[in-house]
């Protein structure tokens, strides 16, 4: 079962039957001709981006923008998994003991994600802390040369 959305506003629910039921041939590349209860339409394929699984669909002379949810897109939507949903982090702690060695930000600082805020070195072994998502940092918990214990609060985002 496909869930299909129609320019955010219309949904369908279509059946892989449907699809084979359905009477199209692919003239062109991304070009459709399609009898669908008598009536003969043009459709072709504008833009898509199969990652988020959106597509820009001209038929005759109308465009939509469709989504298109497979069941696992479903089953992630519903457990709320949502791919592409914002991170939610606010808080860097310590993911293992350590030596804070550097402090690659400032309090206030805006940051990007994956962007370098520190550096904990553990067991002889220096590992980059970076920016789970774009933000701004509230405040820094620690300071350089300062030892940390698993879990400590290291950064704070606004």
């Amino acid at each position: 079962m496909y869930k299909i959305k129609v320019n955010n506003a219309h949904s369908f629910n279509i059946t892989k039957e449907d699809i084979n039921n359905l009477d199209a041939v692919e003239t062109s590349k991304n070009q459709f001709h399609i009898l669908y209860n008598d009536n003969s339409l043009e459709a072709s394929v504008l833009e898509s981006d199969f990652n988020k699984k959106t597509y820009q669909v001209k038929v005759n002379s109308n465009t939509y923008s469709v989504v298109i949810h497979d069941e696992l897109d479903q089953l992630i939507s519903e457990l709320g998994f949502e791919i592409g949903a914002s991170k939610k982090v606010n808080d860097i702690k310590a993911p293992m003991p350590g030596l804070i060695l550097e402090i690659s930000v400032a309090q206030g600082q805006e940051v990007k994600e994956n962007d370098a805020l520190l550096i904990l070195e553990a067991m002889k072994m220096e590992n980059v802390i970076n920016a789970p998502r774009d933000g701004i940092i509230k405040s820094i918990e620690v300071k350089q040369g300062e030892t940390v214990d698993k879990n400590n609060l290291l950064i704070s985002f606004e």
